[in-house]
């Protein structure tokens, strides 16, 4: 069964990823094959440096990520530029890794931009990890130390809430303690390997 996971920045999707993991399933982590295709060698990182210039070069000759983040969060228009760089290859990647999944297993392709690719029909179930705005903001000052323009400027980079939960097949609420998010999920893998069994 292939699903896809999805939910906004700081949503705790890589919490829900790794519970998922746990519980069975296998993962292909769509943030480590953003990293991957970009990596120091690779032709994505040398098409990004063609596009962007080479000051995004660090001195051991690896992608500056947070330089290349300042500019495109801050600018749509070479946010897309960068996407149809990347996109592509993360998407080819996918195919490979799912290719060698084991047959039967559940297979979680855990997405952050599922909303914007436009590709939510090609799964079987989608899973929305969801919290209001206002947690989002609050996680990311704390937890990541950003200040609230940074914070708001990834918020406003992604899709709407309303757009990620008009994908979902179902909706994981994240709002609570650990443990609930645990038994959520739980309850939600049982659920899905019995309807897919």
């Amino acid at each position: 069964m292939r699903v896809g996971l999805t939910g906004g920045i700081a949503s705790g999707k890589s919490t829900v990823a790794s519970i998922l993991v746990d519980l069975g399933a296998v993962l292909i982590d769509g943030d480590a094959l953003a990293r991957e295709v970009v990596s120091r060698g690779t032709p994505g990182l040398a098409r990004v440096i063609e596009e962007f210039g080479a000051d995004l070069l660090t001195p051991e000759g690896d992608l500056d990520r947070a330089a290349l983040g300042r500019i495109v969060f801050s600018d749509e228009a070479a946010r897309r530029r960068l996407e149809g760089i990347t996109h592509p290859l993360i998407f080819e990647r996918y195919a490979e890794l799912e290719a060698a999944a084991p047959p039967g297993a559940l297979v979680v392709h855990d997405i952050p931009l599922l909303a914007e690719s436009g590709r939510a029909h090609t799964f079987d179930e989608v899973l929305v990890v969801d919290v209001p705005p206002e947690l989002q903001l609050d996680r990311m000052i704390r937890d990541r130390g950003w200040t609230r323009e940074e914070a708001e400027s990834r918020i406003a980079a992604q899709a709407s809430r309303a757009d990620r939960l008009a994908i979902a097949t179902h909706v994981i609420d994240n709002t609570g303690a650990l443990a609930d998010l645990r038994a959520r999920v739980e309850d939600l893998y049982e659920t899905l390997t019995r309807r897919y069994s």
